[in-house]
């Protein structure tokens, strides 16, 4: 379509394809016959939103009044921030406008990637309870511009989100929106893929997700929104949500003594595990001073975890857990095959496993800064023991660009699969002896078949026995059981905590 509009107050030829809206002023001739070349603006239709018909009304008036022009409401990228924009086109006739708005509104129709029903879950309590402010602010109105209509539920527990993901029927909607920290994310997304799993009965073969999940952050760190969305911006998030984008996103499966304990992004056993599991127990501490004391409180009484680690490195040809270039057979053998795995006993004061960079406010480049959301691995970060001193400096590293890496007493790996097997299955004591020093070569002894802690997606899971962590269950066939009871058990201990 092509027409005549006023954006700003100079006529413009308006020019509309099935991608793109241009604009370009239109300049009289010179006397002179000098030409000059127009300022032409344009927008990509994939970053509209909504079109509205602009009216003039009275004080009161609810409907009707003169048609005034269009308003295109568009998304604008600012590095990695998304910013709601608006681009007015005045017209005076009815006629001309009404068209180009019935034009403009059924190719909007098609992407049909957009959602148009959403089903929303609100966490109260996250962070400082902002949830439902940044909702109702920032959130909401562009739903409501874009025509998204929304099933929204507050919750009021852990594990609420997962009881009601367990009987929601999942065809009524168009995606599952989570507005909230990292714990409510981690809780929705094992919700999603184990209910993906019951409901095709395939506790043998992966299947994907049956929806998109939007992460609005309203945490007090928000890793896995700060690494997907590269900020960490609720407007952002909403635009992504109302525009359709779709990011692949590799998961992985943890289980334990062949039970799929939970699904997720990232794990770390050792000096992350315990310091949050000094944390929730002073849950009345705001949470950076919660944060801070935990840490203070696990290096001052740091010791390594005596282990057995293996890993299956990961091969270059591997893609995401549902992606074009699956091994299949091939794969299945290399993984079941004790002789793929690499293995050694020792002495670590942290081990993480993470399938996302984990980039939050305290380390900008990630905890796993080389890992990408959908290349089909995991990246596997080992820190042997150290001092206390040199373990605190490559700590330090995080927060600024590199460096963190480089220790001789640090490894990394880019692995499809983890096997933790703490050699001597013997808890850990909270009242520990303060006075013992740093015994850095010490071990933790623990008392017999005490479950250890671990720091699963910010979330503390206590774990006995050996955990395997996999970015792919493709071939968990006989070793994995996954139960319509799975989802129960992962409820109760929500409930428990």
């Amino acid at each position: 379509m092509r027409g005549i509009f006023k954006v700003g107050k100079k006529s413009h030829d308006v020019l509309l394809t099935h991608t793109r809206l241009t604009w370009t002023p239109i300049v009289p001739e010179s006397p002179t016959g000098e030409e000059s070349v127009p300022q032409a603006g344009e927008v990509l239709l994939q970053d509209v939103f909504a079109v509205k018909v602009k009216r003039r009304r009275m004080a009161g008036q609810q409907s009707g009044g003169a048609v005034l022009g269009l308003a295109l409401f568009h998304s604008r990228r600012r590095g990695r921030r998304l910013e709601e924009d608006t681009l007015h086109l005045h017209n005076a006739s009815a006629e001309h406008t009404h068209s180009w708005y019935n034009t403009l509104k059924e190719l909007l129709t098609g992407f049909s990637s957009r959602p148009r029903y959403v089903k929303v879950f609100i966490n109260p309590s996250s962070h400082k309870k902002e949830a439902v402010h940044i909702y109702r602010d920032h959130v909401a109105p562009l739903f409501k511009m874009a025509d998204v209509r929304t099933d929204i539920t507050v919750t009021d527990r852990k594990g609420h989100a997962l009881s009601v993901m367990k009987e929601c029927k999942l065809d009524e909607y168009d995606g599952v929106v989570c507005v909230g920290g990292d714990g409510s994310v981690a809780e929705l997304c094992h919700a999603l893929v184990l209910r993906a799993q019951l409901d095709a009965n395939s506790p043998e073969n992966p299947v994907r997700a049956a929806l998109p999940l939007g992460i609005i952050p309203a945490g007090s760190t928000d890793v896995v929104s700060c690494s997907v969305h590269g900020v960490r911006d609720p407007v952002t998030a909403a635009l992504h949500v109302v525009l359709g984008h779709l990011q692949q996103v590799d998961m992985c499966s943890f289980s334990s003594s062949s039970q799929l304990v939970h699904f997720g992004f990232s794990a770390m056993f050792g000096f992350g595990g315990r310091s949050l599991a000094r944390a929730e127990k002073k849950r009345w501490m705001s949470s950076s001073r919660r944060r801070e004391y935990a840490v203070v409180k696990t290096l001052a009484r740091l010791r390594p975890e005596d282990c057995q680690l293996s890993f299956l490195p990961a091969k270059s040809s591997e893609r995401s857990l549902f992606g074009q270039q699956e091994q299949g057979k091939d794969k299945e053998l290399d993984t079941e095959s004790e002789e793929s795995w690499m293995t050694n006993q020792g002495l670590y004061l942290s081990i993480s496993v993470m399938s996302i960079p984990c980039l939050s406010p305290h380390a900008p480049q990630g905890l796993a800064p080389n890992t990408s959301l959908d290349n089909g691995s995991a990246s596997l970060i080992a820190v042997g023991n150290a001092s206390r001193s040199e373990f605190i400096k490559h700590l330090k590293k995080y927060s600024s660009s590199s460096g963190q890496f480089s220790f001789p007493f640090v490894e990394t790996h880019s692995v499809s699969a983890v096997r933790i097997r703490p050699r001597s299955l013997i808890g850990w004591s909270e009242e520990e002896s303060e006075d013992e020093g740093d015994s850095k070569n010490t071990p933790i002894i623990q008392s017999e078949r005490a479950a250890l802690p671990w720091n699963i997606d910010g979330e503390l899971v206590e774990i006995a026995n050996e955990v395997l962590i996999r970015w792919d269950w493709l071939c968990f066939r006989s070793k994995t059981q996954i139960t319509s009871d799975s989802m129960d058990l992962f409820e109760k201990r929500c409930y428990v905590k």
